[in-house]
């Protein structure tokens, strides 16, 4: 067969349309000082892991100056490095190498909020009602007779009021945590800034963006302000239930001015950058960021949140890949990130499982047969990269790692616990600094012990226990990923007509096949030679329930 491997080369502008984009959560991946925290230099260090992986860009999470009150994604200075982590020189030297290793380098940018600690939030402050420095964020009086009330019903993302009130007694909005004011976009001066932000990074050599909270920086803020109690639904499970584009907060059609002018920025560039927006919005609109003259791509996650279930996932399939081209786009899959449980978990929880009661009960109602799991995380792993367009990967899904849901609650981070006074334990689970040797004090990622505590199973799934391994879970994703990248043609896929019930076989271009069962029961296995399955195959043309299989 010809090989078809993507041109990642300055030449070809649309290098992100079908390539495998690797997650780094810089301060769980690794730690070069000691101290407890992944750093710059410690990813530096293991790129080769990723050039061995066979992916075709790193993608950093928040290495910013930042309190860490949300991880990272509240950000003192957006154009610096938390000396935490390292220096700009550390930055300049990491892109450097990844590049020397044929991978591109993203970066999260976070244009809805700063940190409270930000410099212009403290001039805010100090400045008082009325001033120019309040106007590039959202301050307003409060209701009530002495202003004693918030100055509307929009809630928080993390749990209670989006509203906090500062001294002199005006109130300020945080759809997220309180130590993350919101900026107000209709603000020039807030505008202005990020052209310098993503002109500062674009300069240092990254080659894109992966652009945080996407939907929520246009905001209504027309007086009086809407409450939202009136349409039924507060904050993201309120935007089914308005008209498209008019919530107050969320996916509002103005939003899009911003991205249109942010495309000008990317185009400058050779070659130009590219931009993935985070966006939790319906498909239809989610297509507008994906436009070509916006961002260019939009996370799909709808395919996250799908049951493990045939019918539903050939349907996000199909309307994914229909949503993508009527943008102008390619389609993004994705089955974890830093935000939600691992795959390797999560797709074993019953139908109706919540997964943040399920992290309640420190994974034990349900309990998760991690063998159970793992099978079906490689299987869905291989149907995700048989798909058209881009795959993002996360730290850690390479080794199969599980959630570590029974972290105690005195060593949770994520803001979520407090704030919704411990109904949600939040995301620290899929945080876990990683295991890169089968013993030591953190199993090679750092000197010591990390920033949350490992179980003593990761010993099992480090790389070094898998690297070289047959049958591995990272040596299935080292030959996935190196086979992908000569089967790539085209992004379109033909559905076969003949399906079992319960499989979801399809046929890409240059004539090669995915098939996956995802039923309960062997099925038989169709024609054609063998390339790569999920887990071997017993004797005669049969396919395993929660299997996938690559048929040339």
């Amino acid at each position: 067969m010809a090989d078809l491997s993507p041109d990642l080369s300055p030449r070809n502008p649309d290098w992100w349309r079908q390539a495998v984009i690797y997650q780094v959560y810089p301060r769980s991946f690794a730690d070069a000082d000691g101290d407890g925290l992944g750093d710059l230099k410690g990813i530096a260090q293991r790129l080769d892991h990723l050039a061995a992986l066979g992916v075709d860009a790193v993608w950093l999470s928040p290495f910013y100056p930042s309190e860490l009150a949300d991880g990272g994604y509240d950000v003192i200075d957006p154009r610096g490095v938390d000396d935490r982590l390292g220096t700009l020189d550390d930055f300049d030297a990491l892109v450097a190498e990844a590049h020397r290793l044929g991978l591109k380098v993203i970066v999260d940018i976070v244009p809805n909020h700063t940190s409270h600690l930000h410099p212009w939030f403290q001039e805010a402050l100090r400045a008082g009602p009325g001033s120019a420095a309040r106007e590039r964020y959202v301050f307003r009086r409060g209701r009530g007779v002495h202003g004693e009330l918030p100055p509307s019903d929009w809630q928080s993302v993390f749990g209670g009021s989006a509203w906090r009130r500062v001294p002199d007694g005006e109130w300020y909005l945080h759809l997220f945590a309180p130590e993350q004011p919101d900026l107000n976009w209709d603000n020039e001066e807030v505008r202005a800034d990020f052209r310098t932000t993503l002109r500062f990074w674009s300069d240092r050599g990254v080659d894109g963006f992966r652009v945080d909270v996407a939907h929520g920086l246009a905001k209504d803020l027309t007086e009086p302000l809407r409450d939202v109690g009136d349409i039924g639904a507060t904050g993201e499970d309120a935007l089914p239930l308005v008209p498209p584009g008019s919530h107050p907060y969320w996916d509002r059609d103005e939003v899009h001015e911003i991205y249109r002018d942010w495309r000008k920025i990317f185009d400058a560039y050779r070659p130009p950058r590219m931009a993935v927006a985070e966006a939790w919005v319906p498909g239809a609109r989610r297509a507008l960021y994906a436009r070509p003259d916006e961002l260019g791509q939009a996370f799909n996650f709808e395919y996250l949140e799908a049951r493990w279930d045939a019918e539903e996932l050939r349907d996000v399939i199909t309307g994914s890949l229909a949503t993508a081209r009527a943008a102008g786009a390619s389609a993004t899959w994705v089955l974890s990130n830093h935000d939600v449980v691992r795959h390797a978990s999560r797709l074993m929880l019953p139908p109706g499982t919540d997964p943040a009661a399920w992290l309640l009960a420190d994974g034990r109602a349900p309990e998760v047969d991690p063998a159970a799991g793992l099978r079906r995380a490689r299987a869905a792993t291989l149907l995700m990269l048989a798909l058209p367009g881009s795959a993002y990967l996360y730290q850690g899904e390479e080794l199969g790692l599980p959630e570590v849901a029974d972290l105690p609650v005195e060593v949770l981070q994520d803001p979520i616990w407090e704030q919704t006074g411990h109904v949600r334990k939040g995301r620290d689970g899929c945080r876990v600094p990683l295991p890169w040797t089968a013993t030591g004090p953190s199993y090679g990622f750092g000197p010591g012990a990390g920033w949350l505590p490992q179980p003593a199973f990761f010993a099992a799934y480090a790389v070094e226990a898998q690297a070289g391994t047959e049958g591995s879970t990272l040596e299935l994703y080292r030959t996935a990923l190196r086979l992908r990248r000569k089967l790539l043609a085209g992004e379109t896929l033909t559905w076969s007509a003949d399906a079992p019930p319960g499989v979801l076989d399809f046929v890409r271009s240059e004539g090669w096949r995915s098939v996956t069962n995802l039923g309960t029961g062997p099925v038989p296995l169709p024609a054609g030679e063998v390339l790569l399955s999920s887990i071997p195959l017993p004797e005669g043309r049969t396919l395993p329930p929660d299997t996938t299989v690559w048929l040339a």
